[in-house]
């Protein structure tokens, strides 16, 4: 099992370098793209993108005002940030190593939807690990194209 995305597993988390560009601008981590597509104005995701940091970036999304279907949308735009970054062939090489392994995005911030928080405070909540549930499902994805070929 893998409880958290540092150290070796650091390329897991959406603050690892992995540029996507959509629609003409290019984010440098998942985290960026992710907090720039809580909004439909161009502007507001030019901004994001341009931000030095993923930590940064984040601080930035908790200020944006949220597209009417945020919440409705939010697991399908990872899903397809995802898909971006691990097509660089040193990052997918790095997810199929992690073989059958289950990955959770272990966390201290209170993150118990894209993972689980293991603080004091929500030490007795399970959290869903969305996160870890999205990169299983597409590392499984990726075994079974690279098993076809």
């Amino acid at each position: 099992m893998i409880k958290k995305f540092d150290g070796n597993h650091a390329f897991l988390s959406n603050f690892y370098p992995s540029p996507i560009n959509h629609e003409g601008i290019a984010y440098p981590t998942v985290e960026h793209f992710y907090q720039a597509m809580k909004s439909t104005s161009i502007i507001i995701r030019k901004e994001a993108a341009n931000l030095p940091t993923p930590a940064a970036a984040k601080k930035y999304g908790r200020k944006i005002v949220l597209r009417e279907d945020w919440e409705s949308k939010k697991v399908e735009i990872m899903t397809s940030a995802l898909r971006a970054k691990f097509q660089y062939p040193e990052l997918k090489a790095k997810l199929l190593a992690t073989d059958i392994s289950l990955l959770e995005e272990g966390n201290y911030w209170h993150d118990n939807f894209w993972g689980n928080c293991y603080c004091t405070l929500c030490c007795n909540t399970v959290g869903y690990n969305v996160l870890g549930k999205l990169l299983m499902m597409l590392r499984a994805e990726i075994q079974h194209d690279e098993a076809c070929k």
